[in-house]
C-alpha cells in the first residue's frame, strides 16, 4: 500500500472532477482505491494521448508514455508526409489511443481497429466517439477476421515475458493479462504476427511495431525468417530500443 500525496490528489481533483473537489465520500472512496495499489488512471477515468482524451472505463491496457512517443514521432516523421488518402490497420488496439491519435492527427486517413478481446471493442468505439472521429472496428485475434490490406500497419503487440519479476505488482493486479504477456521469452504474439503481417500490407506498405526491452537481436532474426527485406530500428525517449520500421 501507498499513501497518497497531495499532488495526487490535486491531480485527481483536476482530471476526475474538473477542479471541482466533490464531496468527502466520493474522494476518500477514490483515495482509498488508490492506497490499494489501483493505478489512479483507472482511478481518474482517462489519460491524455496526443490530444486525445482516451476513456479507460473498461480497463484496456492503461497508455504509456513510451507508446505515447513512438506513436508522435511516426506520425510527425512518416505520416504527415503522406499525401494521398490511405488506409492504417491499429492491431492489438487495446483503448484504441493508437489509431485515435493517428486520425485526429493525419489528413486523408482511414483506420481499422484489430482488437480480440469483445469487451475492448466497445471501449475503441467509445473512445472513437468520445474524440469526434470515426473508425471500423473488427473483433479479430491477430488477423482472424482482417481481410483487406494497408498502407500502414500499427501494433502494439503483448511482449513482456511471462511471470517477468520486474512488473510493477499495481499492472499485474490490475491490468489485463492478455496485453502484457507475450509468452516465456515475450515474443510469442511477436511472432505470430511478423509471420503474416506483410500478407495484409499493399506495395510499399510499412509496419510500425512497438517491442520490449532486449528484444531486438529476436526480432531481427524473425524479420530474417519471414523474409522482410528492409527495417529499421529506433529508440524511445529513454534512449531504449522500442519500436522497428519495417517497409516491404
Amino acid at each position: 500500500m501507498s499513501k497518497i500525496t497531495k499532488k495526487e490528489i490535486d491531480w485527481l481533483v483536476r482530471d476526475k472532477y474538473q477542479g471541482k473537489k466533490p464531496e468527502s465520500k466520493k474522494l476518500d472512496q477514490d483515495i482509498a482505491r488508490f492506497e490499494m495499489g489501483e493505478p489512479i488512471d483507472y482511478i481518474i477515468g482517462w489519460k491524455e494521448f496526443l490530444g486525445c482524451r482516451i476513456d479507460l472505463s473498461m480497463k484496456p491496457l492503461i497508455p504509456r508514455e513510451e507508446t505515447e512517443f513512438w506513436v508522435g514521432e511516426t506520425i510527425r516523421l512518416f505520416l504527415l508526409e503522406q499525401k494521398k488518402p490511405a488506409i492504417y490497420l491499429d492491431l492489438f488496439a487495446g483503448s484504441g489511443c493508437v489509431g485515435v491519435a493517428v486520425i485526429k492527427n493525419c489528413p486523408n486517413v482511414k483506420v481499422t481497429f484489430g482488437e480480440k478481446d469483445k469487451k475492448l471493442i466497445e471501449q475503441i468505439k467509445k473512445n472513437l466517439k468520445l474524440n469526434k472521429v470515426s473508425g471500423k472496428v473488427i473483433h479479430s485475434d491477430i488477423f482472424s477476421n482482417i481481410k483487406e490490406k494497408f498502407d500502414i500497419i500499427l501494433a502494439n503487440p503483448p511482449y513482456i515475458p511471462n511471470k517477468k519479476s520486474v512488473v510493477q505488482k499495481s499492472v499485474k493486479k490490475y491490468e489485463p493479462a492478455s496485453a502484457l504477456w507475450g509468452g516465456k521469452d515475450g515474443l510469442f504474439f511477436i511472432d505470430k504476427f511478423l509471420a503474416k503481417a506483410q500478407n495484409y500490407l499493399k506495395p510499399e506498405g510499412k509496419i510500425f511495431m512497438e517491442f520490449g526491452a532486449g528484444q531486438k537481436s529476436n526480432i531481427e532474426r524473425s524479420l530474417k525468417k519471414y523474409s522482410y527485406k528492409k527495417w529499421q530500428f529506433k529508440k524511445d525517449q529513454f534512449e531504449r530500443w522500442r519500436f522497428v520500421v519495417v517497409e516491404l
